[in-house]
């Protein structure tokens, strides 16, 4: 009997995904939870696993073919033993594969009821965030799919509408390409957007067009912090079996900003601000898929070793691809280190709808006067970017300076003040 294996629910607002790597073909045999394919959302890369062992009868989708969540991907002969396996596969690829995936109906046939059935969102019965978000860029209700009861659609739907709009608008423009032969191009390589990447640039973009940025700077004198960690790395690592970082302080040390200045752990939602009473931190990690922002739950609850675990593990599973949705929704502030790969100064973007971003930079001996000497000490530039809408200057520029006395003096982040 032929088994049906569909696109699992990817999270809230996800509705399709991209098949980005096929992990087996037509006639492998397989075994209960076997890794599939591999499907490219906005946020994550996430494995499909086979529900039962068989034999792989087709694939209904190609490579780099987007699908919707529920569609079929492929049909897996079940029960087929390994021995015939190698048989069994052969009548059924022989016969069924040329009609599924000549014809992707499966996909087609899964998506045409969902899209239309809703008829557009029900912009009236939304939250005040959808319904301003869909005003402000001028988006129908026929153009949002919605997810939530009722029609109703999220913030996240109407995101989702306005990022499809330049997809839609660019087989229009490549009519356009002949006329303008590129003079160099067979010196040139053309490779596809990644939907990560595509929703990176569509999520960056929509911050500097909706959010008033602004970025304030200052300075951190890393002497202390250093000589701490020196002086106690090897023993932290022998008894929480982590390494002792800079990330651990600087957190603490803008969770005791975020508490002083709430303003700064807020968002806007339509006409309300939201002060957040928890502290979820996002931490960017640089990945070769792209920019990805996994969040550390209750940063506040934590210790330096609950801290230090935390981030690695989240580095990795960024890393391994292994983020879930959970890992990346979610975040109250996001601290950005470009130091790691040598940046002296940025301005970070903002992370939506977050109000405020730290960017960490690179360590580097600059002279200072200290006590009326000059004297070569390790300092750092931070940047805070944050929204002008919900964060005056004047709580910019102290939560910086907060951040700023934790480090500089860290005995502070242990004695809670």
């Amino acid at each position: 009997m032929a088994v049906e294996i569909k696109v699992p629910a990817l999270g809230e607002s996800v509705t399709e995904a991209t098949v980005a790597k096929w992990l087996v073909k037509v006639g492998d045999s397989v075994t209960i939870d076997q890794p599939l394919c591999e499907l490219e959302t906005d946020k994550v890369t996430v494995e499909v696993n086979a529900s039962v062992a068989g034999s792989i009868a087709d694939l209904a989708v190609a490579e780099g073919a987007t699908i919707q969540v529920g569609a079929v991907l492929c049909h897996i002969e079940a029960g087929a033993p390994r021995v015939a396996g190698a048989a069994a596969p052969k009548p059924a690829a022989a016969v069924p594969p040329p009609p599924r995936s000549a014809a992707p109906a499966p996909a087609p046939v899964a998506v045409a009821p969902p899209a239309p059935a809703p008829a557009g969102a029900n912009l009236a019965a939304s939250g005040p965030a959808a319904r301003k978000l869909a005003e402000e860029k001028g988006v129908a209700a026929a153009a949002i799919q919605p997810t939530g009861k009722d029609g109703r659609a999220t913030k996240e739907d109407v995101l989702a509408a306005i990022s499809s709009i330049p997809a839609a608008a660019a087989p229009a423009a490549k009519p356009a390409a002949p006329s303008g032969p590129r003079p160099r191009a067979e010196r040139e390589e053309r490779v596809r957007m990644t939907r990560l990447r595509r929703t990176i640039a569509n999520r960056l973009k929509d911050a500097q067009n909706t959010a008033a940025m602004l970025t304030t700077f200052n300075e951190v004198d890393m002497t202390n912090v250093m000589a701490l960690r020196e002086r106690l790395k090897e023993d932290f690592e022998k008894k929480h079996g982590a390494r002792l970082g800079f990330m651990s302080f600087f957190v603490k040390a803008c969770i005791a900003g975020l508490k002083e200045l709430p303003s700064v752990n807020a968002e806007i939602e339509g006409d309300e601000l939201v002060y957040k009473n928890y502290y979820d931190i996002g931490v960017a990690v640089g990945t070769p898929q792209g920019l990805v922002v996994p969040v550390l739950r209750d940063a506040d609850v934590l210790d330096f070793a609950g801290i230090e675990k935390g981030i690695g593990e989240l580095g990795r599973k960024a890393r391994d691809g292994k983020l879930s949705m959970a890992d990346l929704t979610g975040g109250t502030f996001t601290i950005s280190n470009g130091g790691v790969y040598g940046s002296l100064m940025s301005t970070p973007i903002l992370n939506p709808p977050q109000s405020g971003i730290l960017g960490m930079h690179k360590i580097q001996q600059r002279p200072m006067v200290v006590g009326g000497e000059i004297k070569a000490r390790p300092m750092m530039y931070l940047a805070m970017s944050y929204d002008h809408r919900i964060i005056d200057g004047r709580e910019a520029v102290l939560f910086l300076v907060r951040v700023k006395e934790c480090i500089e003096d860290p005995e502070r982040l242990l004695l809670g003040v």
